[in-house]
């Protein structure tokens, strides 16, 4: 209603008198503040590097023709580097400061965050189990600069901030939103190394889209995120060293002995199938048990859940009747964990941040069910 008045006052400023005109100013006011505030937290990424340099947090808000329309924006400037460059501390920084700007200022409706595309997917499921608000984040990028013909960098950011300042958005845990597409940071991947519809979420489906009228949510997240989250990086000062190992036709298990050697204090197994390793990699897995190190057992299908026991009814996979190579239900037990339907990579996120809290199989294997 307010931005109804205000673009009739607008229409009618040259034909007003001087008193209607100041009569029309507290409407223009009022339109103005009743749009939600949302912050831009620029970290880099291809969106901003422009062959002469790369954009500033403000001068990606500048490129947003339009955005009045939707937000009162502000800006800060996190870190201007690719997202393959951001480190571990910087990904605690960014969550602390986000859970700092929502904690200190009750006006503020959201934020969006920059990112390079190659590991956004990682930075945004981080921040999907560390903030601790249920206002939105929504996290964008482009995968095309800005000094190339047909950048989309601008119009991702515009749609974040768009879904950042839709009500709906609240509680929905941190989003990923390009391509006018709206995905959650726990399932989306990114799929193609250079197309534009590079970020899906297989399987599942996207949680909405941003089109020209509004934005349009089909269906909501039901595991645990940002404000029901456990996760508390306000006491975590490091996380613990976590890797992945890819399991491929005759791979050796010195990789993994190398690993716990330097110090991991949990592997995740991309594996094959269902949980079945090849090579020597069983050797290797058992060699890191003995050590105490946890290993977490997911797939490298790009689909499907790893559950933490076989049904007794339901007949042993591939992976289960390998002896030599056991997939997670038959070594069971000790410092073994199912990523449920978790890919690698996020496994690794939860992974580190349940080790940094606790020691505990059944607990950590909660927390992968919950989250």
């Amino acid at each position: 209603m307010a931005l109804a008045v205000l673009t009739a006052a607008l229409a009618l400023a040259p034909n007003l008198p001087l008193d209607a005109w100041q009569s029309a100013q507290p409407a223009a006011t009022a339109a103005k503040t009743a749009l939600p505030k949302i912050r831009l937290i620029a970290t880099g990424g291809t969106i901003s590097n422009r062959t002469s340099g790369r954009l500033t947090a403000d001068e990606l808000v500048a490129s947003m023709r339009g955005v009045e329309r939707y937000a009162r924006t502000e800006s800060e400037q996190f870190a201007n580097t690719s997202s393959a460059a951001l480190t571990i501390e910087q990904w605690l920084g960014l969550a602390r400061r986000i859970n700092t700007l929502f904690a200190a200022d009750p006006d503020l409706a959201g934020i969006v965050v920059t990112s390079g595309t190659d590991t956004l997917e990682e930075t945004a499921y981080f921040l999907n189990l560390t903030v601790r608000s249920d206002k939105p984040v929504v996290v964008v990028g482009s995968m095309r600069n800005p000094s190339t013909l047909g950048y989309e960098g601008a119009a991702n950011l515009l749609q974040g901030f768009r879904v950042a300042a839709e009500p709906q958005s609240r509680g929905q845990g941190v989003l990923v939103v390009l391509n006018d597409e709206i995905n959650a940071a726990r399932e989306v991947t990114k799929t193609d190394a250079l197309r534009l519809q590079t970020f899906q979420t297989r399987g599942y489906g996207i949680l909405g889209v941003v089109d020209s009228d509004r934005v349009v949510y089909y269906r909501n997240i039901v595991k645990r995120h940002t404000k029901g989250s456990e996760f508390d990086v306000s006491t975590i000062q490091a996380l613990p060293r976590v890797d992945v190992v890819m399991v491929y036709q005759g791979a050796s298990g010195d990789v993994i002995k190398a690993m716990v050697d330097q110090g991991a204090k949990g592997i995740v197994i991309a594996s094959a199938g269902a949980g079945a390793t090849s090579g020597t990699q069983g050797e290797g897995i058992r060699y890191a048990i003995d050590k105490g190190v946890f290993i977490v057992t997911s797939t490298r299908a790009g689909g499907g859940r790893i559950a933490s026991r076989r049904s007794a009814s339901a007949p042993p996979s591939e992976s289960e009747t390998n002896a030599d190579n056991p997939g997670p239900q038959q070594t069971g037990g000790r410092f073994r964990i199912a990523a449920e339907d978790l890919a690698p990579l996020k496994a690794r996120i939860l992974l580190m941040l349940a080790l940094s809290a606790t020691r505990d199989e059944a607990e950590i294997q909660r927390m992968f069910v919950e989250y």
